[in-house]
């Protein structure tokens, strides 16, 4: 991060996380707060005077936990810069460094939502919502969204249909958002929303194009006669196993497939966002796909093969903040 901060010396910089304090944060959410203060007085953000940090750590309460972090560094040459109270439905002026955390209900300066009960895959809680901001730079509004949609639960299950199920809750949910931060509460600024989307690629489609000679091997439960494994084998090569399907194993033999010039030969099968495409626009990716990279350090460049590795993580916008890039871009 560092790094990128001294490299590019950006003078406003939202960084938005998501799964904050990790898989584990009833024992590891007390390392946040370090976290947090080693990042706000280190010498490579000195030049950063100013900034707002959004965390929700408040993971004892089912109902509202949505384990979303969003930070926002303002560099001391920027100028007129304002953040929009929410009740109080005006600007006020950013100054200081201030930290809030754990019940983000009662911040004005943000809006804070945890999607429905009954959308969530078998009526489960999860830790699914969004965090919207709203600055103004210059005269120039917008909103910045910090968003967490749905995974796959089971690859088995995501194989079994095109478009799966599981794209179908992440569409259901993203349109909530996108309805919501363009409600008539407020008046419309453009807008950009990035985070995990947890986009996937269409599984069904990419499974027959990576095996398209391979023949298929079903393996089911002995006492409920359920899937549980699919093998596909090369049809001659002695029967290379080429693939290995299960809930949560995805293990192709070739790696390589998706890491070679950013994986790009498998972004046709990267359809999630086309239902969007007249609400949303995205830069071209030019990264390899973002997820679900080894949890070991040793590894870092490895994928695990739990999932198929897909474009998780994005960063989208309204056509009007396009516009708003274009235009920065060229004046």
């Amino acid at each position: 991060l560092f790094q990128v901060v001294h490299a590019h010396k950006p003078h406003f910089m939202a960084l938005h996380c998501q799964e904050f304090g990790g898989k584990n944060y009833e024992a590891s959410m007390s390392h946040v707060d370090k976290f947090v203060k080693e990042l706000l007085s280190s010498d490579a953000m000195k030049d950063y005077n100013r900034a707002r940090v959004y965390l929700d750590e408040n993971y004892k309460s089912q109902e509202h936990f949505t384990a979303l972090g969003s930070f926002y560094f303002l560099h001391e040459s920027l100028k007129n810069i304002y953040q929009f109270d929410f009740k109080a439905k005006k600007y006020k002026k950013v100054t200081g460094k201030e930290i809030y955390s754990d019940t983000l209900e009662s911040t004005p300066m943000l809006e804070k939502e945890k999607f429905p009960q009954d959308y969530f895959p078998e009526c489960k809680w999860s830790r699914k919502g969004f965090i919207r901001t709203r600055w103004c730079i210059t005269d120039c509004a917008f909103d910045l969204v910090n968003i967490h949609l749905f995974h796959d639960a089971s690859n088995l299950i995501a194989w079994e249909t095109s478009p799966s199920v599981y794209s179908g809750i992440r569409h259901k949910a993203l349109g909530y958002v996108l309805d919501r931060i363009i409600d008539q509460r407020f008046e419309k600024v453009s807008y950009f929303v990035f985070g995990d989307f947890n986009f996937r690629l269409d599984a069904k489609a990419v499974v027959e194009t990576l095996c398209a000679k391979a023949t298929m091997q079903t393996i089911r439960a002995a006492d409920t006669n359920e899937v549980v494994k699919l093998i596909f084998r090369e049809s001659d090569n002695d029967r290379k196993v080429m693939l290995q399907l299960e809930k949560k194993l995805f293990d192709y033999f070739n790696q390589d497939v998706f890491r070679d010039n950013n994986g790009t030969a498998l972004l046709e099968f990267d359809r999630e966002l086309s239902v969007f495409k007249d609400r949303l626009y995205e830069l071209d990716i030019s990264f390899p796909p973002s997820y679900p990279y080894s949890e070991d350090s040793s590894q870092g460049k490895q994928y695990m093969n739990t999932r198929c590795p897909a474009w998780c993580d994005r960063i989208l916008m309204s056509h009007s903040a396009k516009e708003l890039i274009l235009k920065v871009s060229t004046d």
